[in-house]
């Protein structure tokens, strides 16, 4: 919740400073850019260390940030420099922080027959506090203003840094690493995720999707303010409308038995959140705007979390924290330069049509993913079986469609 407060308000807080859809664009890719660059070599430390005490550290140091944030706002004194240095240095924690938590989820669960049902259920609670933060973060923001959301995100992460220093974890036996620089083993993870073609075509859409379509959501304070002739109550409402739709999202896919149909499920969630976006970009009321957002929430969820659990499942466990570093910066590497470009856009051509065309955008990455379904197949299901993940994989099920469509 805190970290939503903390987004929503960093993003109003420049669109009253500067009132730019370009500056929002270079906030967005300054809290974003380091992933692209850092991530991968991360991967190659987070698979080496302790993930659980490299947690601790970017907890830690992503409270300092916020409580600076805090500081600054309150006295009166920030500034858009100021700003954009500290999401340089959220930036750089996330680096190693999103890719450290994404592998750590399979440490936390013993059973990989439940690693579907974790990572949906990781989401829903993500999306339940994307949910209520937005929403508080405008109320606090349209009665005291935007440095009592970011102290409030620095208290707690707290809670956060003592839950996990709580968690009752069985190390994980260290797999060996092989002899040689950071830099070979970074050569060694590009290698496999370029050349294994799953992994490259999930990681292909999700690039598309991040480039495209999420730099919508750092344009979305202009889109209230000047579209909807809204104010900060309104964005808060409508990012609380997105994370509606990505609750609603990540429920469905806890409910799920197995990983069957996931198959058919991301390119399908693809296009519902390109759509919605395109039919979002035409809106001009607020009681159509919000129901699109669910849908867009919804879309956007399904096809993150569904890559995600495809991916955990399909991964050589000693490339793990490689692959997905390689995750995080297909998402978030991808997105800050989506959103230096979809603010260069907004700015040029307006919201509306830079809108579309990330809509359109995802549509069409949709359409590839379908056609590269075939393929995908024939090389996910012999790993299915030989890992054992599924027993009905393992027990010689043979028709490729019993692998995307699941059982009625």
């Amino acid at each position: 919740m805190g970290s939503w407060m903390t987004r929503v308000a960093m993003l109003w807080l420049v669109t009253r400073l500067t009132g730019s859809a370009l500056m929002l664009g270079v906030v967005g890719f300054a809290g974003q850019i380091p992933a692209f660059f850092l991530a991968p070599v991360a991967g190659v430390w987070i698979d080496r260390l302790d993930r659980r005490k490299l947690l601790v550290i970017t907890q830690t140091l992503a409270m300092i940030q916020s409580l600076a944030l805090a500081a600054l706002a309150l006295t009166g004194i920030i500034q858009i420099w100021e700003i954009i240095a500290l999401a340089v240095f959220q930036g750089l924690i996330n680096s190693f922080d999103m890719p450290a938590r994404q592998a750590f989820v399979v440490e936390m669960v013993e059973d990989k027959n439940d690693l579907s049902n974790a990572i949906a259920l990781n989401s829903s609670m993500v999306n339940l506090a994307r949910m209520i933060g937005p929403t508080v973060a405008g109320l606090i923001i349209a009665v005291t203003g935007e440095g009592w959301c970011f102290l409030l995100d620095g208290f707690s992460y707290i809670a956060v840094i003592i839950s996990l220093l709580l968690m009752h974890i069985t190390v994980r036996e260290m797999i060996p690493t092989k002899k040689g620089a950071t830099l070979g083993q970074l050569r060694e993870g590009w290698k496999y995720v370029s050349t294994f073609m799953p992994i490259r075509t999930i990681l292909l859409l999700l690039c598309v999707i991040a480039l495209m379509g999420m730099p919508f959501r750092v344009l979305l304070p202009i889109y209230a303010q000047s579209i909807l002739h809204g104010d900060a109550f309104t964005y808060g409402v409508l990012t609380a409308a997105m994370a509606v739709g990505a609750f609603t999202g990540a429920m469905l896919l806890a409910a799920r038995r197995s990983v069957l149909g996931l198959g058919r499920l991301i390119p399908a969630m693809a296009a519902v959140f390109g759509v919605g976006l395109i039919l979002f970009a035409i809106s001009r009321s607020v009681w159509i705007s919000l129901p699109l957002m669910v849908m867009i929430g919804l879309g956007s969820m399904l096809v993150m979390a569904s890559s995600n659990t495809m991916l955990q499942t399909i991964v050589d466990e000693d490339k793990r924290g490689r692959v997905m570093s390689f995750y995080t910066m297909s998402v978030m590497g991808m997105t800050p330069i989506g959103s230096l470009l979809g603010g260069a856009l907004a700015h040029r051509i307006g919201i509306t049509d830079t809108f579309i065309i990330g809509g359109v955008a995802c549509l069409a990455g949709a359409a590839w993913f379908v056609k590269s379904l075939p393929t995908l197949r024939k090389h996910v299901r012999p790993i299915y079986r030989e890992k054992g993940i599924l027993p009905a994989v393992a027990k010689g099920m043979e028709s490729a469609a019993e692998l995307t469509v699941p059982p009625e």
